[in-house]
């Protein structure tokens, strides 16, 4: 699996259901990503895919662990267009 792709479809579908902060930066619940039927067709393991664009500080988010359900309402931000 390559990982680098993997991250710029995320951000392709980040850009696609978020929307812009006050910052200016596009951001995107958790629960909105995981619940959407093209993210779950795309990514076998979504929140793998979100702590490896997070460690390359493509995203952040303020959970170390994300869970479906219990963090829904965590935004994601892209910190890179």
């Amino acid at each position: 699996m390559d990982v680098s792709h993997e991250i710029n479809l995320l951000v392709e579908e980040i850009q696609r259901l978020g929307s812009k902060n006050a910052s200016g930066q596009t951001s995107v619940k958790f629960g909105v990503l995981f619940n959407d039927d093209r993210c779950a067709n795309i990514f076998e393991a979504l929140v793998g895919t979100l702590k490896a664009a997070k460690k390359r500080k493509v995203i952040a988010f303020q959970s170390e662990l994300l869970l479906q359900g219990v963090h829904d309402d965590v935004d994601i931000v892209l910190l890179q267009e």
